[in-house]
């Protein structure tokens, strides 16, 4: 996404991850890249979305519990054309979902077995910006 992008900005609860996404930068040469390790609902404020800029696409991977709620207002407050939501938990997706509905419309589902031979399947979103009228 990085060569595609002019910033791309992660946030990771694991700082490990985030360790590692600063390795993977620098041995592809990628140098538009920022990371922040910490929870989401802490990072994820208008204020650091006012620091750093509206998003043109948000790409969320929430753990199995979903979006927290600030989360979702958040996002919504922030108003990027689209969404990418990545989730194991399809109820809490939906659940998700539902409370995007008032700005965002599902373009696309694509469930991805990533896990073979158990009931584990992640499935991928496509929002996009409904039109206001």
């Amino acid at each position: 996404m990085a060569r595609k992008a002019s910033k791309v900005i992660g946030i990771e609860y694991v700082p490990e991850a985030i360790e590692d996404a600063k390795v993977n930068s620098q041995i592809n040469g990628i140098e538009n890249t920022l990371f922040f390790a910490g929870d989401m609902k802490d990072i994820l404020t208008d204020d650091f979305i006012q620091q750093h800029g509206r998003p043109d696409v948000i790409i969320t991977d929430p753990p199995r519990a979903g979006m927290h709620p600030d989360v979702a207002q958040t996002i919504l407050r922030a108003r990027p054309k689209r969404i990418v939501y990545v989730s194991c938990n399809p109820a809490t997706q939906a659940r998700d979902l539902a409370s995007l509905d008032v700005a965002y419309r599902v373009e696309r589902v694509q469930p991805v077995d990533m896990f073979p031979h158990t009931p584990h399947v992640e499935n991928v979103v496509l929002l996009t910006e409904k039109e206001l009228i």
